[in-house]
């Protein structure tokens, strides 16, 4: 391609990102997800006797929406089959808002239901949807007991030993599981159909484990006795420990009224504070149930969709790496200094969770959405910091560059004090790795643990080459070492947050630049030519969601944007030209399929939640993947689409080509 063309390609791209700046100064694009997020809202209004949820019709319109041809609902675009899990929450969301049972949508679902094994097959939190309306005994629900607020921080089952996503959406669920609330579907809406052989026949028992001297054994045989002790006539601090919780909950609200940034813990506390006999004017629930009205929902094809989580400070910070990365063109500086003031107001000064195993040190990070101070998170702060770094002698404002310094100096020593003994970082919690949780019948879904990742750390390990620091520093040498030791053989590395060896490798690769390493070394040479090796007929890359599930996969899938963005970004890091032609051919890839006004399409999900693992981390999959019972449906991942990630993606590879 000629440097002509690549330059008008990347003038198109920054005009559409200046253009789509918030006046406030952030950039944020939509968060989209499954159908779990709108049917949980519709049960969850059901559940807590809303009658005038404004959004309500055009929830039950964005369900119907999703709907695939076979009559299931996906966990990601163009998943190979339908989640059961999904499906079935779906399905009873439905009929909880009126469709008739012989409605074609349903007629559809519930063939695909039972012909997909029906409900024995449902995850821990769908049979708690299934039991808080009525269509599930409590009974053989996994009990979770509040009294885990009083377990010391020295106990393996200590609430903090959990991830943060976790621990929040534990406390609310051991209230409802302690008291079993139940507000049934009206009798023309009950869902005796998804029991075709009558509920008495029906088995409601978690699945047995293998081996009657396992771990996983007793803890089966734990949860009976926990069920049991619910009705129990003597309950000794039962009713102090759902007071804490409650205390716990309502001190852990975010300031626009949701819980961790993120659905599950947000719709568990609504319902747990109003099975506590809060109001709905109460000024908790009405902040609650008011927030998904703000910015956390939006309108598409008539429906209105929930998203899971919002991401404006992630957005910022990557759309300002690709300005920079694009030689700050001209009319970006105006915008990047509207950022900067954004970013420093957000920087989070004030203590949360990740204290309770890192108490010496002062807060200095940032979250990823608009209001989360309770859970700074590890990987926006080194993107952030890299920015500022970089910005800093760009700005003509001598007292902002005096705040950038500032801020980069609080944020260092927070991100420093969270390395893992490893030489890696988590996203939110250090030393957060007791697989001993993932064996409690509880956790079956997502991910309870959040142990380091080499995409986080190459983050970090990038902020602090820019930082100053070599490779004979030892924080950094002990990262690089983690790093390398977490390199696959054939040459890629996981991507615990992005869809999946591209986004690992994309990240490890120009860290390991900025810290001085050898990029010629065999190494590294052995990564992009992994990546060459998988560089589609088009020129563009892609890797499928599956790919978590099934090695077939790795690097494999439908060129996108963002997928070709990162495979550029780390090539262009490697010092070698034998990878000239493959970063041509990106690159005209990306010319080609840019649309007139300057952006990206993109349907496919690049952004990863959970690879459903239950770890947090990489797993043999060919040991693993009938334990935990997943195909490349990822019935018990969370994927995300980040609607930007189709637009500054390309945007920073095109630059780093032009730049040089």
């Amino acid at each position: 391609m000629e440097q002509e063309q690549l330059a008008r390609c990347v003038d198109a791209a920054v005009r559409w990102l200046l253009d789509d700046q918030d006046p406030q100064g952030f950039w944020v694009g939509r968060l989209q997800s499954n159908s779990c997020m709108e049917a949980e809202w519709v049960l969850a209004m059901h559940i807590m006797g809303v009658k005038d949820d404004p959004k309500y019709e055009g929830v039950v319109r964005a369900i119907l929406n999703e709907q695939r041809e076979d009559g299931s609902w996906e966990v990601y675009y163009q998943a190979p089959t339908g989640d059961i899990n999904t499906t079935v929450e779906a399905y009873a969301a439905l009929r909880a808002a009126g469709l008739d049972r012989d409605s074609e949508p349903l007629a559809r679902a519930r063939q695909w239901i039972l012909a997909n094994g029906g409900l024995s097959g449902i995850r821990v939190f769908t049979r708690y949807w299934l039991a808080l309306i009525g269509e599930w005994p409590w009974e053989h629900t996994p009990a979770l007991p509040p009294e885990i607020i009083f377990l010391p921080t020295w106990t393996p089952f200590n609430l903090y030993r959990f991830a943060s996503w976790a621990r929040a959406t534990m406390l609310p669920l051991a209230i409802l599981t302690a008291r079993r609330p139940v507000r049934p579907l009206p009798a023309d809406r009950r869902l005796d159909e998804l029991f075709p052989r009558g509920r008495d026949e029906f088995d409601y028992r978690l699945p047995r484990k293998k081996g009657a001297m396992s771990w996983e054994r007793f803890f089966l045989c734990a949860d009976r006795a926990l069920n049991r002790y619910v009705n129990a006539p003597w309950q000794p601090l039962r009713e102090h420990a759902i007071a804490r919780c409650r205390e716990w909950i309502i001190s852990h609200q975010d300031a626009d009224g949701a819980w961790g940034g993120i659905q599950p813990p947000w719709i568990y506390s609504l319902m747990a504070l109003h099975a506590e006999g809060y109001a709905h004017h109460h000024p908790v629930l009405a902040a609650g149930l008011n927030g998904f009205n703000l910015h956390w929902s939006y309108e598409r094809d008539g429906g209105i969709y929930l998203q899971p989580s919002e991401s404006p400070i992630w957005d910022t910070v990557l759309a300002l790496l690709a300005l920079l990365d694009c030689g700050m063109p001209e009319g970006s500086m105006a915008a990047a200094e509207r950022a900067v003031r954004y970013l420093l107001r957000k920087q989070v000064l004030v203590g949360g969770d990740w204290q309770v195993f890192v108490p010496d040190v002062e807060p200095g990070g940032w979250a990823f959405e608009f209001e989360n101070d309770k859970y700074p998170d590890v990987d926006d702060t080194a993107v952030a910091v890299i920015v500022l770094l970089r910005l800093e002698p760009l700005m003509a404002d001598t007292e902002l560059r005096r705040q950038m310094r500032r801020a980069v100096e609080r944020a260092i020593p927070w991100m420093l004090a969270m390395q893992n003994p490893c030489g890696g970082w988590a996203a939110f919690d250090r030393d957060n790795t007791g697989r001993f949780l993932t064996l409690i019948p509880f956790a079956d879904f997502g991910e309870l643990l959040d142990p380091p990742s080499v995409d986080v750390t190459a983050h970090v390990v990038e902020a602090l080459g820019l930082y100053g620091r070599r490779l004979d520093d030892p924080v950094v040498a002990r990262a690089c070492r983690y790093i390398r030791d977490e390199q696959e053989e054939d040459g890629p590395w996981f991507g615990r947050w992005g869809v999946n060896y591209i986004y690992g490798t994309a990240a490890v690769l120009p860290a390991l630049a900025a810290v001085g390493e050898d990029m010629g070394a065999d190494w590294v040479l052995r990564a992009a030519r992994w990546l060459v090796g998988r560089q589609n007929e088009d020129g563009g890359w892609g890797e499928s969601c599956g790919s978590y599930m099934d090695d077939r996969l790795r690097g494999r899938g439908p060129s996108t944007a963002s997928q070709t963005g990162w495979a550029l970004m780390a090539l262009c890091a490697v010092d070698s030209n034998e990878f000239d032609q493959a970063i041509r051919r990106g690159l005209e890839y990306l010319r080609k399929s840019q649309r007139p006004d300057g952006t990206w399409d993109e349907p496919w999900y690049t952004g990863t939640g959970f690879p459903g693992y239950g770890v947090g981390e990489r797993i043999n999959l060919g040991r693993a993947a009938e334990e935990i019972d997943q195909g490349r449906e990822l019935s018990r991942g969370f994927m995300l689409n980040y609607n930007l990630y189709r637009h500054y993606f390309p945007l920073m590879a095109m630059g780093r080509a032009t730049q040089g």
